[in-house]
């Protein structure tokens, strides 16, 4: 640290930086990850030409740029690692057991939505719109298909809407989804326009249910490796906006590294592989 000139993170920075960013996001830095933020704020301070965080802190809470910092913040301390058809186990679960019934059920309106919540670069709402595709076929035409992808990040956002994607964010996508919508160039990947018409993509912040709820109701809504950067109170926040938001019949995928315990509004699935949940109330009525 002493090598970039600027000043190690004290606790009493790391706690004010801490506690900002929670209130602010919802995201949570246990002291076990105070090197964490450290490191990844470091270059920024560098940027900023600032000489320690207690002039980050400032700049945060009072310059005139406190909006735009805070963007760029995200953009640092978040972890944006994501794949198309990651974690593909889940994904047939979601397209052989989940999308069949959603599609029955629906039938007579003929419409589908989906929320992609921390959604990245857009791999997971892109890999979403590519199974309904799939699973549709000659069927799309006749069907109102809605995937929101939403990111606290403006960066990434605008890569997913933009949808050119390196070879590593499509080193787990099956050869033939490859071949059918993507084309290949100068070593970029650029998804075709019939998925990228399916997606849709808007900033959110998933510590704000109310401005959430201006989405609408869902029939499946993926938040996968997300839910281990919050602590108990605001994912318990978080799950109560699912669970508003989740159509009677919905279906909630979570990552394979995270639980749903100590609540009543979601029963988990029978499904292997699935991480999934059912409102509790409808699972009670099909049981």
């Amino acid at each position: 640290m002493a090598t970039t000139g600027i000043k190690p993170m004290t606790d009493r920075q790391f706690q004010q930086l801490r506690t900002l960013i929670y209130a602010r996001s919802g995201i949570h830095f246990p002291d076990s990850k105070k090197y964490v933020l450290e490191s990844r704020l470091t270059q920024r301070l560098i940027e900023l030409e600032l000489e320690d965080y207690e002039q980050y802190y400032m700049f945060l809470s009072t310059g005139p740029y406190q909006s735009d910092e805070f963007q760029e913040m995200f953009n640092r301390i978040t972890i944006n690692e994501t794949s198309f058809f990651r974690n593909e186990p889940q994904l047939e679960v979601f397209e052989k057991h989940v999308l069949p019934e959603l599609i029955e059920a629906r039938k007579h309106v003929k419409r589908l939505r989906l929320w992609s919540a921390a959604c990245s670069s857009g791999e997971e709402p892109y890999t979403l719109a590519m199974l309904i595709h799939r699973s549709l076929g000659a069927r799309l035409a006749e069907w109102n298909v809605e995937v929101l992808g939403t990111d606290i990040s403006e960066k990434v956002l605008e890569a997913a809407a933009n949808a050119e994607y390196s070879d590593y964010a499509v080193r787990t996508t099956p050869a033939l989804a490859k071949q059918r919508y993507f084309t290949q160039k100068d070593g970029a990947w650029t998804l075709s326009p019939e998925i990228r018409r399916m997606a849709h993509f808007e900033l959110h912040n998933l510590k704000d249910r109310l401005a959430a709820r201006r989405f609408g109701s869902f029939d499946v809504i993926f938040c996968r490796n997300v839910m281990i950067y919050f602590d108990d109170p605001m994912k318990d926040a978080v799950l109560t906006g699912f669970y508003e938001q989740l159509a009677p019949d919905g279906t909630l995928f979570i990552g394979h590294s995270e639980t749903i315990r100590g609540t009543s509004q979601f029963i988990p699935t029978s499904i292997p592989q699935g991480f999934c949940y059912k409102r509790a109330r409808a699972a009670l009525k099909a049981a």
